[in-house]
């Protein structure tokens, strides 16, 4: 029978209470006590009217018959309690961007038809700006922020004084492997989108409801055998509002792990990355891209520190080079990094090794079970070897579609011969051994002198030189080729910019009509906490006149 994220945390903490849940600098969180919060959290919710109203028969694809909570936090543990206890009253916790400025806040909310929103005591003023222009608001949860406190707005309750004037038994709910697991994903080239899964789908496709040789488990019985012995220790270094930081999370607990959180959750910070996981005996860490990997390997070439306890680096949703891979497993010969390819409407759709035996590699992956090649006009699967380029597709464990979106959900989730996939933009080319060659979002294209260059690939072949620290590359009009490609470049310090010899060794990888036709030198490319370039920032530095 298909499971329910709920119920799958009540009988984990069942069977496992006194095992380390959440590990921080506040201390550890057995699994009893992250059940005994997360079920008072629920009571809470519930007891504000905050549940399902509509059961998923009666609704359409895009529709929620939920209540929808906003998680406006910093990682910490009340993170993932807001998430497990939103679940447990049946309503549905969605990730919130504390970086959006009041304009961008505003829409999500709304977007969303926010009823409570749990947000971080540091985070209030913004809260107080914008509360007023979300009708749908009808709680307020203010968590405690012991590095920047602030006064309870008014009108909203104490997180903690909440929790403990809830009941700690377990809610009495109809939990169903229907009820909905909701992520925002967008926002760097458009407006952010809710992908809205039914948690069943959403625990197979990305949350650790598959073993290791891709099988299944289909009870909770299952989940709780497979966590017998289990002494792993997660470090999801990216944010939480990240699909990859809380997929790692919910992974660790579906499997009996604990989950660890450094200590400076503001800002990337190498060495307190290293410390937390040399302190608690981290076991795995979860990475995005160069963004984090860059900084992380200076970090260790600099200090020689060697955590032996270290032994798997995740690394998801934005590009770690084989330079940097490299460069990880001289530093930390133990370690195996694994490279996922995947996406917030898909989950996880493919996997790339790297050892100190096997190497360093960038984006080769296989096409696996549940995947497929679409053609440009969505007419057909691709056999290997086909011309051209294609859409990768998933099918099987995928999303119900887009939040209040019915156009946006036909064109992203089409039917193929039958079968429904899920295709969010990536174009590939499936070459005969059953590989596949990544190109890229088709949404960051550069289309110059009829070529369809892909920022992605440029990217990758920027940062194989050593002055290169970060780079990021869009488009912009030229009269000669229609659209020219623009390198926004971070260079290392002491270094100074040496145009010809980046584009020698950018030729060593990429075709010269892809090399970038000028560049633009900066202190720091903006990113998203988890990583991800910001398309939309880098369109504005190389066209400043469309401000």
């Amino acid at each position: 029978m298909p499971i329910n994220l709920a119920a799958l945390n009540e009988a984990i903490a069942t069977k496992y209470p006194e095992r380390d849940a959440i590990v921080s600098s506040r201390g550890s969180l057995s699994y009893a006590e992250l059940n005994d919060r997360s079920r008072r959290l629920a009571h809470c919710l519930a007891g504000h009217g905050l549940g399902c109203h509509t059961e998923r028969d009666g609704l359409q694809a895009w529709e929620s018959g939920q209540a929808h909570v906003g998680l406006y936090l910093y990682n910490c543990p009340e993170y993932l309690e807001g998430m497990l206890g939103a679940y447990k009253a049946r309503a549905v916790p969605f990730n919130v961007n504390y970086r959006y400025v009041d304009e961008e806040l505003i829409y999500l909310l709304n977007n969303a038809g926010t009823q409570a929103l749990i947000y971080h005591s540091s985070l209030a003023d913004q809260v107080a700006s914008v509360r007023d222009q979300v009708p749908s608001l009808t709680l307020l949860l203010q968590v405690g922020d012991p590095d920047e406190p602030h006064p309870l707005l008014d009108g909203a309750v104490d997180y903690e004084a909440a929790l403990a004037a809830a009941s700690g038994e377990a809610i009495d709910q109809n939990w169903s492997p229907d009820d909905l697991y909701m992520l925002y994903t967008g926002g760097t080239t458009g407006m952010p989108k809710g992908v809205l899964w039914r948690q069943a789908d959403v625990l197979v496709g990305a949350l650790g409801g598959r073993r290791t040789n891709g099988s299944v488990l289909e009870t909770i019985d299952d989940f709780i055998e497979r966590a017998d012995g289990n002494t792993l220790r997660h470090l999801p270094s990216a944010p939480f509002m990240h699909g990859a930081g809380h997929w790692v999370a919910f992974q660790a607990f579906h499997t009996g792990g604990a989950v660890v959180l450094q200590g400076n959750v503001k800002r990337l910070d190498p060495i307190d990355i290293i410390d937390t996981i040399e302190r608690h005996n981290v076991t795995n860490l979860l990475m995005v891209g160069d963004a984090f990997g860059r900084p992380i390997a200076d970090a260790l070439a600099a200090t020689g520190r060697k955590l032996p306890s270290l032994r798997g680096i995740v690394t998801g949703g934005a590009i770690t080079t084989a330079k940097v891979k490299s460069e990880l497993i001289e530093a930390l010969p133990q370690i195996t990094i694994v490279d996922t390819a995947g996406s917030s409407e898909t989950g996880s759709q493919g996997q790339q090794i790297s050892n100190a035996k096997a190497g360093a590699a960038t984006g080769q992956f296989k096409l696996t079970p549940g995947n497929a090649v679409l053609s440009e006009d969505f007419s057909r699967v691709l056999e290997p070897g086909h011309e051209g380029l294609g859409w990768w597709a998933r099918t099987g464990h995928i999303p119900l579609g887009y939040l209040g979106d019915e156009a946006k959900t036909e064109a992203t989730f089409p039917v193929v011969d039958g079968v429904r996939y899920s295709v969010p933009g990536d174009k590939v080319r499936l070459l005969e051994d059953g590989s596949l060659e990544l190109f890229g979002r088709e949404s960051v294209t550069i289309n110059s002198g009829g070529e369809k260059i892909f920022a992605e690939e440029v990217e990758q072949a920027l940062k194989h030189h050593d002055a290169v620290f970060d780079a990021v590359v869009t488009g912009r009009k030229s009269e000669r080729w229609g659209q020219e490609v623009v390198a926004i470049v971070r260079l290392r310090e002491d270094t100074g910019a040496d145009e010809p010899s980046i584009l020698e060794e950018c030729s060593r990888h990429i075709a010269r009509y892809k090399l970038p036709k000028a560049f633009i030198y900066v202190d720091e490319i903006l990113r998203s906490p988890s990583g991800k370039a910001d398309y939309r920032w880098a369109n504005a530095v190389a066209n400043p006149s469309n401000d």
